[in-house]
């Protein structure tokens, strides 16, 4: 089974971060449109409970503030309780393992940290290793030479655009 959750919001509050037992705990809520509007023409909003831990908890409590974009990834938990008058409720939150800066560089200071379960990940000024987020150029070239740089174990095939099966 999986249970995997991916948002992408608006912080409602500033994050919160106290001291659960060993760990830090960082709550916060974040604002989630709705791919559809209501009948009205305006979109529907949910505001959607989320908590960090340990080192994520500290990333997030020391870059992010109310307003900003952030995209989070972690699970769904179900927590169930009763209230003072004897009702049985639910509500349920989402434990982030993942957060990540998605807006604009003026809005998340420079825009060059990335969370993966708390660490910068060696992302350095906007620079990784996937191809995405790094300034306008898709890879760092490979020192001494370019990306098509033989390989004594590869022969290099030379073939014609009409030879090509697609």
């Amino acid at each position: 089974m999986l249970n995997r959750v991916i948002l992408m919001g608006r912080l409602v509050v500033d994050p919160e971060l106290r001291t659960a037992g060993s760990s830090n705990l960082c709550k916060f809520r974040i604002a989630v449109d709705r791919q559809f509007v209501g009948q009205d023409g305006q979109r529907i909003t949910d505001f959607i409970g989320c908590q960090a831990w340990g080192k994520s908890a500290d990333f997030i409590s020391k870059y992010f503030r109310k307003g900003q974009m952030i995209a989070v990834e972690g699970s769904l938990r179900q927590d169930n309780y009763t209230t003072a008058d004897g009702q049985e409720r639910r509500s349920y939150v989402v434990n982030v393992d993942n957060a990540s800066f998605c807006g604009s560089k003026a809005e998340t200071g420079g825009g060059q940290f990335q969370s993966n379960n708390g660490y910068n990940n060696n992302n350095y000024n906007g620079y990784n290793n996937n191809g995405y987020n790094n300034g306008g150029a898709y890879d760092q070239q490979p020192a001494g030479g370019s990306y098509g740089a033989q390989n004594e174990d590869f022969n290099q095939i030379a073939a014609a655009e009409d030879d090509l099966p697609f």
